[in-house]
């Protein structure tokens, strides 16, 4: 038997090669993980395996521009996860947290646990795993470990600002004290070699309700939010040299002080233009505008007047965040629920205590309220769109999903709480069932307001309960505007983080879905958006687009599938044995038919192929 010339032909395409040009109907033969040949009536003759695509779009490989599958990805290198959704490059050490220096673990310092666990609600056993799987301890050894991994997607790799500040500092004088001067000289140093080993950038955080987890510190933020303007000025001072790109969240809770340290993307005020890639830009649910205001702020930015270069990463979906009971990244940006998830997962004595504790009941019933009753400041900028919290505490916007009675599931907690009310005022067939009366029977009578029911929940069932709340993009009316805003980036999915609480491993397609409603042309362009683009801003080599002699990272869609698809309805809770715990997962089997990496097939008709975790397909991508 003649040996092939190529490994592998698709024929009859609708092939969009990433440039945002129109597609074109075409064959791609791939050879050694190359694209070979790219045109029409390619022979079948001449390749090992013939994939016929009719009807079926072909797409670069797809990037997902901020996930935390650092911890993932010495547990299982294929990050099936991903894959399944076409996702063939992840960029990681993300929100100033990673494992590029190691463990960091010294005497009772566990930095990847500390940070981790409330940051993005991971249970401290799975963070466990992933540090105990550490084997370096400097940056250099960190890239260098990838090359000797059955890596599924490619990974590029961001310095995380908290695990420096550790690694100069430790994690106890890191979150207590300024730095000295050897001290930042000394993170300089570590930065600007990280640099030259191929880290995209720098990674930092800003978001108020990012804590740790660690005793006696539970009150205290991650390291990264104790750094000065002078400190991240000094040290994008090295990331702005090298054209590489910082990567930030906003610090929501003083606006002026957000949009001062935005302004360091200026390549008028600060010599030389910095790449900027903020979190995150959606329609907020309670501030229904504020995203026009970072948007109109990345434009000025970005103007001939200031010489930025700045974007704000954009989520393909609605924002919806599932919670086990007050357990959620939603609560931790209230003083007296942040002090109820700071518990132990398996506190649940420490949990009840507070519950109980009629000084934090009213500390509760204070935050439950602020800006939702009385004439106030609080409740008129409420009124306004500029609530001073984004957390949902609107009965009606959480729905049950994971009731502790049966009656409830898929209702919002307005309606059970309404219900309730009935029932406490003698319309006893209000109660559905016997074990919705039962539950009835227990709650207190003559509650005042909405916290008491909460309360009482809390009480009652702990974590024993699930609900959601979509706090941004709902209902997706102005998600694909914002999606090809010339100041924001599609791409972003937070995959691996916040394992119980969502899941938008998929996010990228219902970016596309929503493109398709409109046009080819703007499929196109998101495509583009989701591949080249962004491979272009963080520096990524050799991915992003279907052209000759490229990587041959390639996702084939069937339309007709994306067009029925509810993602939505694709969420599921689903034991891990990976983790030894459950994790909110995506599903889109059927809308991706096949993925591959680096010529290899490791996605086919809803199922992986044996080279998925088995062989080194991904690589480590350095910036150049």
């Amino acid at each position: 038997m003649s040996r092939k010339t190529w490994d592998t032909l698709i024929q009859n395409a609708t092939v969009f090669d990433g440039s945002g040009d129109k597609p074109r109907e075409m064959d791609i033969a791939i050879k050694d993980g190359k694209v070979a040949a790219m045109g029409m009536f390619l022979p079948r003759s001449m390749a090992a395996d013939v994939v016929d695509a009719q009807g079926k779009w072909v797409t670069p490989g797809l990037l997902d521009i901020h996930t935390h599958l650092d911890l993932e990805v010495d547990l299982e290198p294929g990050l099936p996860e991903v894959v399944r959704h076409g996702t063939t490059t992840v960029l990681v050490g993300n929100c100033s947290l990673g494992t590029a220096f190691g463990s960091q673990r010294v005497g009772e310092q566990d930095p990847i646990v500390d940070c981790f666990t409330r940051v993005e609600n991971i249970p401290k056993s799975v963070l466990r795993k992933a540090a105990e799987a550490v084997t370096w301890d400097n940056t250099g050894d960190y890239m260098d470990h990838f090359d000797g991994m059955p890596l599924g997607p490619n990974i590029g790799v961001f310095l995380p600002h908290s695990m420096l500040r550790v690694e100069v500092m430790g994690l106890q004088d890191s979150i207590s004290r300024e730095p000295t001067e050897a001290e930042l000289v000394r993170m300089e140093s570590l930065l600007d070699t990280a640099m030259d080993q191929g880290y995209l950038g720098m990674s930092t955080d800003g978001l108020p309700f990012h804590y740790l987890a660690n005793s006696p510190h539970t009150d205290k933020r991650i390291p990264t939010q104790f750094a000065s303007f002078g400190e991240l000025k000094r040290l994008l001072r090295v990331v702005r040299k090298r054209n590489r790109v910082w990567q930030t969240t906003p610090i929501i809770e003083n606006r002026l002080k957000a949009f001062l340290y935005f302004a360091l993307t200026s390549g008028r005020l600060f010599g030389k233009t910095l790449k900027t890639s903020a979190l995150s830009v959606m329609e907020f649910v309670l501030a229904p505008n504020a995203h026009k205001g970072f948007l109109g702020f990345a434009a000025l930015m970005n103007s001939k007047l200031f010489k930025g270069n700045m974007h704000f990463q954009a989520l393909g979906t609605n924002f919806r965040v599932w919670s086990d009971g007050i357990v959620s990244p939603l609560f931790e940006e209230m003083d007296s629920t942040a002090e109820l998830i700071a518990r132990e997962y398996d506190d649940v004595e420490g949990r009840m205590a507070l519950l109980n504790d009629p000084a934090w009941v009213e500390r509760f019933r204070d935050d439950w309220m602020h800006g939702r009753n009385g004439k106030g400041l609080a409740a008129l900028k409420t009124k306004l769109g500029m609530p001073d919290n984004l957390v949902p505490r609107e009965l009606y916007m959480m729905i049950f999903d994971g009731a502790p009675v049966a009656d409830w599931e898929g209702e919002s907690m307005q309606d059970v709480y309404s219900r309730l009310q009935r029932y406490q005022r003698g319309q006893a067939d209000q109660a559905r069932s016997d074990a919705e009366r039962d539950a009835f029977d227990k709650f207190p009578r003559g509650m005042a307001v909405d916290a008491d029911f909460m309360l009482h929940l809390l009480r009652e069932y702990d974590k024993g309960f699930r609900f959601w709340v979509d706090i941004g993009n709902k209902g997706k009316q102005a998600t694909l505007d914002l999606l090809l805003h010339k100041n924001a980036m599609p791409g972003f999915n937070d995959s691996g983080a916040h394992i119980t609480n969502m899941a938008f491993f998929d996010s990228n397609l219902s970016s596309l879905k929503l493109a398709s409603q409109q046009s080819l042309e703007t499929v196109a362009t998101m495509v583009r958006r989701l591949t080249s683009e962004p491979a272009e801003f963080f520096g990524l080599q050799g991915v992003g687009r279907l052209e000759l002699g490229a990587q041959a990272d390639l996702t084939i869609i069937d339309p007709e599938a994306l067009a029925q698809w509810d993602d939505n309805n694709s969420r599921i809770l689903a034991y891990r044995d990976l983790f030894e715990h459950n994790q909110m997962l995506s599903r889109s089997d059927g809308v991706v038919t096949h993925t591959y990496i680096n010529g290899e097939q490791v996605w086919s008709e809803g199922e992986f192929t044996e080279a998925l975790g088995t062989k080194p397909l991904g690589r480590a991508l350095r910036a150049a």
